[in-house]
């Protein structure tokens, strides 16, 4: 199962539309993940209809028509995988402890907010992915976006891609 994970994507705010690159990603994939600040509505009802399934949650910046759409937190079993998707994790200073206390049970956490990229595995093993923003990079280097794949209840290949 091919997924490709993005966040923070502060549309039409941030940039008119999402780079050409993660609309590829988008299509190649069998699950998109959006961990919140979506800003437009247009942008979720574009992604209801190009990807062949969307998970996503709110953000902070998500007004009341996405918040009635979306949940705070989506939770989803993924070829055997239990992943969870937060647009808030906290500062992080113990993320890793705080989310296994607050997500038991969860084998993926996938998250946003801080526009930064993040990938680590809590003592408990569960998995901390940010993708960062494909349209505001704020302090980071570069536009981000994840991909990875989920076979038999596994996640691998976790690639970070610059826009």
């Amino acid at each position: 199962m091919r997924l490709t994970l993005i966040s923070d994507t502060h549309l039409p705010v941030r940039a008119k539309k999402l780079p050409a690159p993660v609309w590829e990603a988008v299509e190649r994939a069998d699950v998109v993940i959006h961990a919140g600040d979506w800003v437009s509505v247009g942008l979720l009802d574009e992604l209801e209809s190009r990807a062949a399934r969307l998970v996503g949650c709110w953000g902070n910046n998500d007004g009341p028509e996405l918040r009635a759409r979306l949940p705070e937190v989506a939770r989803v079993t993924l070829d055997g995988l239990s992943v969870a998707v937060v647009h808030e994790t906290g500062p992080a200073t113990g993320r890793e402890a705080r989310c296994e206390a607050a997500y038991p049970g969860v084998e993926l956490l996938v998250f946003g907010h801080s526009h930064i990229p993040w990938d680590t595995t809590s003592a408990g093993g569960l998995r901390l992915l940010n993708p960062g923003s494909p349209t505001d990079r704020r302090r980071q280097p570069y536009c981000t976006y994840q991909t990875a794949t989920i076979t038999a209840g596994r996640l691998e290949e976790v690639a970070l891609h610059n826009l």
